[in-house]
C-alpha cells in the first residue's frame, strides 16, 4: 500500500513538472495565425516552430548575441576552472600559509546574492569603460565562477594522496610541472563538471546582461529574448517561446553527452 501511495506521488509531481514543459512545447511549434484564436492546451495543427524562430532570430538580433554568447559561455568557465584548479592546488598541495582563510576569501563572494552587485558593476564598468564590452562580460562571468570552481576542485584534490606529491618532489618535478602533468590529468572529470556547470549558468544567464550591456553584438542571449517580451515588441509568445525551445538545445545537448563524465566529476573519490 505504501509503495502505491509513494509511485501515486511521484506521478503527481511529475505531472506538475511536466506541465510547463508541454505547454513550452506544444506552442512553440504553433504558427502565428493558430497561436491567436486555439487554446493553449490542444495540440498544434500547423506546424510552425522553424517560423517562429527565424520571426525571432530576425526580431531580436540574435546573430551577434549568439556568437557572444558562446564566446562567454566557453572563454569564462575555462579561465575559472584554470584560476580554481591552481587554488585547490595552493591549498592542499603546496600547504598555503592560512590556506583555510585564503578559501573562506575566495569561496565568501559566492555568498551573497548576485542582485547586490549590479550596481556597484554597472557604476564601476560605466568609470572603467567596461560597459557594454565583450571583456567586461567575460571578466564578471569569470569572476562569479571561479569560487564554485575552488570550492570543487579544493574537495577534490583532498581525495589526492599527498605522498604523490612528495614522490614528485623527490623525483625533482617543480611544482607547476607536478601541477599541469599529475594532478590536473587526474582531475580532469571534476574540471568537466565545473565547466558545464558554468557554461549552462552563462548560457542562461539574463541578469549580467541587461545590466551590464545593450547592443546586439555584446549582450547575450537571453537579454536579447527578453526585448521580444516588452510592452512595445509586438512579438506574439508562441514566437518567444520558439525561440527558448531553440536556445535551450545547446545546454540539453552538452549534458545529455556528458552526463556520465559530469557524474563522475562531482564524485570526490580517494586517489592514491
Amino acid at each position: 500500500m505504501g509503495r502505491v501511495v509513494t509511485r501515486a506521488i511521484f506521478a503527481v509531481l511529475w505531472l506538475i513538472w511536466l506541465a510547463p514543459v508541454y505547454l513550452l512545447v506544444v506552442n512553440a511549434f504553433r504558427s502565428t495565425d493558430e497561436y491567436a484564436h486555439a487554446s493553449i492546451w490542444s495540440p498544434p495543427h500547423h506546424f510552425g516552430l522553424w517560423a517562429n524562430f527565424v520571426a525571432a532570430y530576425h526580431s531580436a538580433g540574435l546573430g551577434g548575441s549568439l556568437y557572444s554568447t558562446a564566446l562567454y559561455a566557453v572563454v569564462a568557465p575555462a579561465i575559472a576552472v584554470v584560476v580554481g584548479a591552481l587554488a585547490g592546488y595552493a591549498i592542499i598541495a603546496l600547504r598555503l600559509r592560512h590556506g583555510f582563510a585564503w578559501f573562506v576569501l575566495v569561496f565568501g563572494g559566492s555568498i551573497f546574492p548576485i542582485q547586490m552587485l549590479v550596481i556597484p558593476l554597472f557604476v564601476g564598468y560605466a568609470h572603467l569603460d567596461l560597459y557594454d564590452h565583450r571583456p567586461g562580460l567575460i571578466l564578471i562571468y569569470t569572476a562569479v565562477s571561479v569560487p564554485l570552481a575552488a570550492f570543487i576542485m579544493r574537495n577534490f584534490f583532498t581525495g589526492i594522496s599527498y605522498s604523490i606529491y612528495e614522490a614528485a618532489v623527490m623525483d625533482g618535478a617543480s611544482s607547476w610541472r607536478i601541477f599541469y602533468r599529475i594532478y590536473l590529468p587526474l582531475a580532469t572529470t571534476a574540471c568537466a563538471a565545473i565547466f558545464i556547470l558554468e557554461f549552462t549558468f552563462i548560457w542562461n544567464d539574463l541578469l549580467f546582461g541587461l545590466t551590464l550591456s545593450q547592443s546586439d553584438s555584446v549582450r547575450p542571449v537571453m537579454t536579447a529574448l527578453s526585448s521580444l517580451l516588452s510592452l512595445y515588441a509586438g512579438t506574439t509568445y508562441n514566437i518567444v517561446l520558439a525561440a527558448m525551445l531553440f536556445l535551450s538545445l545547446p545546454t540539453m545537448a552538452l549534458f545529455l553527452c556528458t552526463q556520465r563524465l559530469f557524474a563522475r566529476g562531482l564524485s570526490l573519490g580517494q586517489i592514491g
